[in-house]
C-alpha cells in the first residue's frame, strides 16, 4: 500500500509549494521538511523524548506548521494555546501539559513569560519568533547548526489540545503514543480526508487560528496527502474570497458564523466571485441554521460538506446530498463509528428518541489528561460521549438538539459557563450568578450572565460595568459577557441546583 505523509511528498516533489504564508511567502516542501527536520534535532539536544510535550503560542504562521511537523515525527506532543487567553488561563495549560519546552511569537512573549513564572521549564527550553525578548532564546538557535536530514527513530506524534468541562478548568485530550512509524501514522489521519472524498494534490485554505482542533488537523492532514497550504492571518469575506480566487482554492474548513459573514455580502459581490475550484467546503464546531446552509448549498453548489466530531474524536459526515434529502442533519456515521443515543440510565432509546449521544470508534481510545475521574464518566463499554443531546432517525442520521447541556458556541469557539461564573464569583458586587448563551445572528451565540448582587452592592449600570471591567482581568474576551443583567433572587431548587434552562427561557421570550 502506497503511504501519504508530508515526509514522504516533500521527498516526491521537493519543488512544490508546500505552504502559502500569512505574508504570501511561496515555502517549498524541501524548504518546510529541512526546518523539520533541524527542529527535531534540536528538540532532541535539549532532552525531549518520546511522549514529551512541545507547546506553542503563535498565530496562524509557518512556525507553528514546523514545530507541528516536527513533533509528528519524533513521538512528541504539541499543544497549541490559544493567544487570547489571559497569564492564569495560559498558565494553567502550560502546567497541566508538562511543557518541555515552549515556542511563542513577540507579540505575545510577555504574556507568555507571565505565564511561565511559576512553572519549572527551564531558560533554555524558551523560545521566541519574530523578534527579540530578554526571557526567551531567539527561535533560530533550536535549529542552528542541526542537520538537514531526517531524524533516527522517526515515531508518530499527537497534537493534543485543551477541552473544557463542567468544572470550568481545560483539559488536555491525550491519545496513548505508540511505537508507530510516523510515516504509517499519517497515513492513517489522511483517511479521514477521504472519508470526505478528497484525493491527492489540491490545494486547503485555513481560515481559522490554528490553535483550535479541528483545524490545525484539517492542515496537517491536508499537508500529508501532498495538498498546498494557504494561511489565511485573520479572517475576512472578501479576503476569503479573495484567496480562493488567486490560488485555486479546492478545500477549506469553515465555521457557520462564517457562512453567515458571506452571506451578508452584496449580491453583486458574490456573483462576480469565482469559486469554481472549491470542492470542499466542510463546516463543523456549531449548529448551522437550515436557512444558512440551504443559501450556501444554492450559491456554492454541491460542494458543503458538515460532520460532527469534538476535541474528544468522532462522528459523522453529511455529504451534500445527504444533508439535502436530511436538512438538519449532522449526518451518518463513518464507517470506524458507532453512534447509540442512551438515556439518562445508559440504556439506547428508540428510533427519533432523543438523548445522550454517545460513539465508538473501534478500538480508539483517549484520556483527559491529569483528570481520571472525568475519563472515566466518558466511557462506557468501550463507548464514549462529551455530553451531546441529540436523535437518530429511521435511516440512521444524527440530528443534534444541543451541542452540550451548557455550552455556548460563538463564532464555532467553545465557551464553558462554569469557567466565567468562577470568575464572576469573585467579584464582592457578586452574591450568586448564571451565564448561558443567547441567540447572536452573527457570531451564533453570545454570552449573558445574570447577576444576584451582593449586600450592600446595587444593581445599576456602574456595577456592572464594575464587574465586566473585572472579568476582562482574568478572562480571555471571547469569554467575558457581552451583555449582563440583574435578578433579585436567582431561581434554584432546594437543593441549590439553578435552573439555568428556565432563566434562559425567559430571555429567549425578551
Amino acid at each position: 500500500m502506497q503511504l501519504h505523509s508530508f515526509w514522504l511528498a516533500a521527498a516526491a516533489a521537493p519543488e512544490r509549494a508546500a505552504l502559502i504564508d500569512t505574508d504570501e511567502t511561496r515555502i517549498s516542501r524541501a524548504e518546510l521538511l529541512a526546518r523539520c527536520n533541524q527542529l527535531v534535532h534540536g528538540l532532541r539536544a535539549l532532552g525531549l523524548k518520546k511522549g514529551d510535550t512541545v507547546a506553542v503560542v503563535l498565530p496562524n504562521g509557518r512556525t507553528i506548521l514546523e514545530v507541528a511537523l516536527a513533533c509528528a515525527q519524533a513521538g512528541l506532543y504539541l499543544t497549541p494555546i490559544n493567544v487570547h487567553l489571559t497569564v492564569p488561563e495560559m498558565q494553567f495549560i502550560l502546567r497541566d501539559c508538562l511543557a518541555r519546552a515552549v515556542v511563542c511569537d513577540a507579540a505575545h512573549a510577555d504574556l507568555c513569560h507571565g505565564a511561565l513564572t511559576e512553572t519549572d521549564l527551564p531558560a533554555d527550553a524558551r523560545f521566541v519568533v519574530g523578534g527579540a525578548h530578554p526571557h526567551f532564546r531567539p527561535y533560530g538557535e533550536l535549529t542552528a547548526g542541526q542537520p538537514t536530514e531526517a531524524p533516527e527513530h522517526r515515531l508518530g506524534g499527537f497534537v493534543m489540545t485543551y477541552t473544557s468541562g463542567t468544572t470550568g478548568r481545560p483539559r488536555g485530550v491525550r491519545r496513548p503514543t505508540f511505537d508507530v512509524p510516523a510515516d504509517a501514522l499519517a497515513e492513517s489521519f489522511t483517511g479521514f480526508l477521504r472519508l470526505f472524498g478528497i484525493t491527492e494534490d489540491l490545494t486547503h485554505l485555513v481560515t481559522s487560528p490554528l490553535y483550535h482542533t479541528a483545524v490545525i488537523n484539517f492542515c496537517l492532514y491536508s499537508l500529508h496527502f501532498g495538498h498546498t497550504v494557504v494561511l489565511m492571518e485573520k479572517w475576512s469575506a472578501e479576503g476569503f474570497l479573495d484567496l480562493v480566487r488567486r490560488h485555486r482554492v479546492n478545500t477549506t474548513h469553515m465555521v457557520p458564523t462564517h457562512f453567515g459573514r458571506l452571506l451578508a455580502l452584496s449580491p453583486d459581490v458574490r456573483a462576480a466571485s469565482d469559486t469554481t475550484s472549491l470542492t470542499h467546503v466542510i463546516h463543523s464546531a456549531a449548529p448551522c441554521p437550515v436557512d444558512v446552509k440551504r443559501r450556501m448549498l444554492d450559491w456554492l453548489g454541491p460542494v458543503v460538506w458538515e460532520y460532527y466530531a469534538a476535541s474528544e474524536g468522532g462522528g459523522t459526515t453529511a455529504s451534500p446530498a445527504d444533508w439535502q434529502s436530511h436538512p438538519g442533519t449532522v449526518g451518518r456515521p463513518w464507517a470506524i463509528s458507532e453512534i447509540q443515543i442512551r438515556d439518562d440510565a445508559g440504556e439506547v432509546v428508540p428510533t427519533g428518541t432523543p438523548g445522550t449521544v454517545w460513539i465508538r470508534m473501534g478500538e480508539y481510545k483517549f484520556e483527559y489528561h491529569g483528570d481520571d475521574d472525568k475519563t472515566r464518566k466518558a466511557w462506557s463499554d468501550k463507548f464514549f460521549t462529551v455530553g451531546d443531546a441529540g436523535y437518530l432517525d429511521a435511516d440512521g442520521f444524527l440530528y443534534l438538539c444541543d451541542r452540550k447541556a451548557d455550552m455556548i458556541i460563538s463564532g464555532g469557539v467553545n465557551i464553558y459557563p462554569a469557567e466565567i461564573e468562577a470568575a464572576l464569583l469573585q467579584h464582592p458586587a457578586v452574591a450568586d450568578c448564571a451565564v448561558f448563551g443567547l441567540p447572536d445572528d452573527d457570531m451564533g451565540e453570545r454570552v449573558m450572565a445574570v447577576i444576584e448582587a451582593a449586600p450592600g452592592h446595587t444593581p445599576g449600570p456602574a456595577v456592572a460595568e464594575s464587574i465586566l471591567a473585572y472579568a476582562r482581568t482574568c478572562l480571555a474576551s471571547f469569554k467575558c459577557p457581552r451583555t449582563l443583567d440583574f435578578a433579585e433572587v436567582l431561581p434554584r431548587d432546594p437543593n441549590g441546583k439553578l435552573y439555568k434552562r428556565r432563566l434562559r427561557e425567559q430571555y429567549l421570550g425578551r
